[in-house]
């Protein structure tokens, strides 16, 4: 708040009273969007990147539209997603964000206490209103809206994909080629997803002091466990971070040579605390490892619908399959919920037959 009970984002405020505006229909607009960006920043608290984020999706709407916020009607938001689903095949949960951040952005805009509208009553004669409503948005129904094909890759895809990882790096080195260190890398940043679960993003901003010694495994050196500090934000709040022990034993060796090894014969080794490096001294990016994984899953014939955070998935799965307790797995990975890890759970056939056999088991022993 500023002033006398007056918020910092209100019209009187973010426009300059007194002053003949060249365009005021762009002025009026984009002192909208500088107020709705004060609100979000001040009161609550959300990131720069989610503000830039929902800014960006007004402002789209605003050009589909060809029109100011005062003039939006619920038709025009039909359209715009008539023109998103129809042409662009853009994703429900995608959809639903475009229409999240429309509806709050009319909930500023339309909101007495920050006076917009009778800004735009003096400026325009009209103004503006809310144009979201329960029966033309699109409801969260569902707790996971991902693609049906995303799955959990079975342990051998996971052995075939790491095998082939590996065979690159071999083959490199027999020919002589300049690519064997990335190679080398890249094979280790899967085993790394999969070993301890990591999304993308995550492994990416891994530095090398991440890596620290657990008391209660000292066979693992200083490799025992993952202190994961760009985890997943959510609602705008900042990078979460999480403590995962390691519990595979073969992936902590392959780090270790990795570190040992291979990172430092990169040129920046000694200046960066980058985990990935690459050859011009920077640090590996998200879509290099998409990129190079999507490579070696079409090499090995895999499904197009497997990406990276499926070895995430599988992570979660295996560990459940071989017995570890889903609340010790929800904590690896960083899930607030213990529903989101059963989503992420796809565990097998076999095991599935195996509990069902014990609780046949117990049941027919009970009865006999």
């Amino acid at each position: 708040m500023s002033g006398a009970g007056v918020s910092e984002a209100s019209a009187r405020l973010v426009l300059v009273q007194g002053v003949s505006l060249l365009h005021p229909e762009d002025a009026v607009f984009d002192a909208m969007l500088s107020g709705w960006e004060r609100q979000q920043r001040g009161g609550r608290r959300l990131q720069p990147d989610t503000i830039d984020d929902r800014t960006g999706m007004v402002r789209r709407f605003a050009a589909y539209t060809n029109s100011y916020p005062w003039q939006w009607t619920a038709s025009d938001l039909d359209e715009w997603m008539t023109y998103l689903i129809g042409e662009l095949k853009r994703a429900e949960s995608t959809i639903r964000g475009y229409q999240g951040a429309i509806r709050m952005f009319c909930d500023y805009v339309t909101s007495p206490h920050y006076q917009w509208p009778a800004e735009c009553e003096a400026r325009f004669g009209t103004h503006p209103v809310q144009i979201c409503h329960e029966w033309n948005t699109t409801a969260h129904l569902v707790d996971h809206e991902g693609q049906p094909a995303r799955r959990p890759m079975t342990r051998e895809e996971i052995q075939a994909f790491l095998d082939h990882a590996d065979a690159q790096v071999e083959r490199a080195v027999r020919h002589g080629r300049k690519g064997a260190l990335a190679a080398y890398r890249d094979a280790t940043v899967f085993k790394v997803m999969y070993g301890w679960g990591t999304r993308c993003t995550e492994t990416s901003r891994l530095d090398e002091v991440d890596f620290y010694r657990n008391p209660k495994a000292p066979e693992l050196d200083r490799f025992g466990a993952l202190h994961v500090r760009y985890g997943k934000r959510t609602r705008g709040s900042p990078p979460r971070r999480r403590t995962t022990l390691t519990v595979m034993p073969w992936a902590a060796e392959a780090v270790c040579d990795y570190v040992t090894n291979i990172r430092p014969r990169y040129p920046a080794a000694a200046s960066s605390a980058a985990l990935w490096l690459t050859e011009r001294g920077g640090r590996l990016k998200p879509r290099e490892i998409e990129a190079r994984f999507a490579e070696y899953r079409d090499a090995l014939g895999l499904e197009e619908a497997l990406v990276p955070h499926c070895l995430r998935h599988s992570h979660v799965t295996h560990q459940i399959e071989d017995g570890a307790d889903p609340v010790f797995v929800q904590r690896q990975v960083g899930h607030v919920y213990p529903s989101t890890t059963a989503l992420y759970t796809g565990v097998s056939g076999d095991f599935m037959n195996t509990m069902m056999r014990k609780v046949l088991d117990r049941a027919l022993d009970g009865g006999g």
